[in-house]
């Protein structure tokens, strides 16, 4: 039969999703499995080929035996069976976020309930006032300026007035530092300092120093070490995660918890003691102390530090490939056109190109050459430009086509690009920015080029396997935030940005969370989707995704969340 969905504004329409009445094992299989688990009387999305609707499946050994009716799959249940009455739940397999550096900003005074420029000038009041005078104060990552009244950062000047005796260094993001000036005094850097390429030392209308450095320019600044990870940070991470549904997570070259190679060696650890209750897809980082490396040598240098080689390891670890990048972030995505208002500079500033295309190309072909595979954080179009340059010449050397080659971000491209993309097979890896960071990012590039960030439906249209994640925490994990913006085009608090970008089918949405998650990082035989012979890995949600009026999505949760069979997370009100 037919099942309804609903468009982005939560009005039902007809899905092309057929209810699966009957089992889709053969007979002769299904009568030789007796389940460790069978749920039934549930709405279970498989994410299959048709993306068809189930009421019920069987699980045995962490795998999916059977899925169909709901009478089909009590045939699976033995005398030893768990038989579970979903009571019309929604169940989605495990989701997934594809681009995903931690949860939370790490250690440091932490910004992220500031909802103002008084509730953060009150957090570094409070830090300095505990501190001795000379101690360096950090912030960790986990704030935006976007969730402030005021919208905008803080000055070096007005932190001045809250720590005058200890050098602060507001950490905003993965792109961008805010000292203060005892900060600025304590690295030694002025208005003569030199500019590292690839960075940027912000000024003021009166081009004195604001306090804000840039991508490369960071390097200026050696902050005091971090603690070292442990597993029970990993341990922590994935408990948050599973919270959410969340079963997998893709991790492009940056772990929050700590320096690169020491925490991902914690989570081969926590693998190896049977510790992991989610499934990790890691890139190898291409940067440094200095910023992002910027010739192959230092690559190299990389590569042989690695524990794993590429698509080592096993379901629940494994090395993905390499994680590049040519561009800034939000105050610095390299741009064909020039940002707007006073951080254009009378129309010269294009954002900030972190690694000339010459070294980039060079990187690029060495790794294809190799049998490497890459993904690029590449936010403005001329930084697209760039990537596509070097993706092209790397497919000269060695083909890309077929090797889940991606792109990170692309919050702005045209339509010549997206053509010469398609040609090469380049998967797209896109998240919620906007939905947090849109006045931001309308006072960087104007109105009109905020409407189109990361325009997910063109992507769709145009044939592109296209997977979600947030980029926490840089944006909050929450996927159901992430949905509900590409659903919407909906902000938190500036409105809808780009209509015609909404996504209108919430089928494709849930793919880009869970299979076309899978098909990127190679497991679609394995995980994605709930069909016999795959990893149990699967989540009951509290509300029906496919129908839940819209404005709903964003304050739905996980009921329940299983990896491969296992319960790792129940709400506490769910019976």
């Amino acid at each position: 039969m037919k099942v309804r969905s609903s468009d982005s504004a939560g009005r039902p329409v007809l899905a092309a999703v057929i209810f699966l009445a009957v089992s889709i094992m053969s007979a002769s299989e299904a009568s030789a499995q007796t389940a460790d688990l069978v749920f039934v009387n549930g709405k279970v999305f498989t994410a299959n080929e048709g993306s068809t609707i189930a009421q019920a499946f069987a699980v045995k050994d962490g795998r999916f035996v059977a899925v169909g009716s709901s009478d089909a799959m009590r045939a699976h249940a033995g005398n030893s069976t768990k038989v579970i009455d979903l009571q019309g739940r929604f169940v989605t397999p495990g989701l997934s976020d594809g681009h995903l550096h931690g949860v939370g900003g790490g250690p440091g005074i932490d910004l992220s309930a500031a909802r103002s420029l008084d509730d953060l000038f009150a957090v570094v009041a409070r830090a300095a006032k505990n501190a001795e005078p000379g101690r360096v104060i950090v912030s960790n990552s986990d704030w935006h300026e976007a969730q402030l009244k005021e919208q905008r950062l803080p000055t070096a000047k007005e932190l001045d007035q809250y720590a005058p005796a200890n050098p602060v260094v507001l950490v905003r993001g993965g792109h961008e530092y805010i000292l203060n000036s005892a900060a600025l005094a304590h690295w030694g850097i002025t208005k003569t300092t030199q500019t590292p390429p690839g960075g940027e030392i912000g000024r003021d209308a009166d081009g004195e120093l604001n306090g804000e450095l840039v991508d490369n320019a960071r390097s200026l600044v050696k902050l005091p070490a971090a603690p070292a990870p442990t597993i029970d940070g990993v341990l922590t991470t994935q408990r948050t995660l599973n919270a959410y549904g969340i079963t997998s997570v893709r991790i492009p070259g940056n772990f929050r918890l700590g320096e690169f190679f020491q925490t991902f060696n914690l989570v081969l650890e926590a693998r190896k003691q049977g510790l992991l209750t989610l499934r990790f897809n890691v890139y190898l980082t291409a940067a440094g102390p200095g910023g992002r490396v910027r010739d192959v040598q230092s690559m190299r240098d990389i590569l042989a530090r690695s524990p794993l080689k590429q698509d080592e390891g096993d379901e629940w670890v494994r090395l993905g490939g390499v994680k590049l990048g040519v561009d800034g972030g939000f105050e610095g995505g390299f741009m064909t056109q020039p940002f707007v208002g006073a951080l254009s500079r009378g129309g010269t500033y294009y954002g900030i190109n972190t690694v000339p295309a010459s070294s980039f190309t060079a990187i690029a072909k060495m790794l294809s050459e190799e049998g490497w595979r890459v993904t690029t954080h590449a936010v403005g179009d001329a930084a697209l430009d760039l990537v596509i340059g070097g993706y092209e010449a790397a497919n000269d050397r060695r083909s890309i086509v077929g090797q889940r080659w991606s792109i990170e971000h692309l919050f702005v491209s045209r339509p010549d690009q997206l053509a010469r993309l398609k040609k090469l097979d380049v998967a797209l890896s896109v998240q919620n920015h906007l939905y947090l960071a849109a006045p931001s990012l309308k006072k960087y590039l104007g109105p009109e080029r905020a409407a189109r960030i990361t325009p997910v439906r063109t992507y769709l249209d145009h044939g592109f396997l296209v997977v979600g994640g947030t980029d926490s925490p840089v944006v909050p994990v929450n996927p159901f935030w992430a949905i509900y913006h590409f659903l919407t085009r909906d902000t938190i608090t500036d409105g809808v940005y780009g209509e015609s970008e909404r996504v209108a089918s919430r089928i494709d949405l849930l793919r880009m969370f869970t299979i076309n998650y899978a098909i990127l990082t190679g497991e679609a035989s394995i995980k994605g989707s709930i069909e016999p012979g795959k990893l149990a890995d699967f989540a009951v949600l509290s509300d029906d995704l496919l129908a839940v009026p819209a404005q709903a999505i964003p304050h739905m949760k996980a009921l329940a969340t299983y990896v491969g069979g296992k319960e790792v997370y129940r709400d506490p009100s769910y019976k």
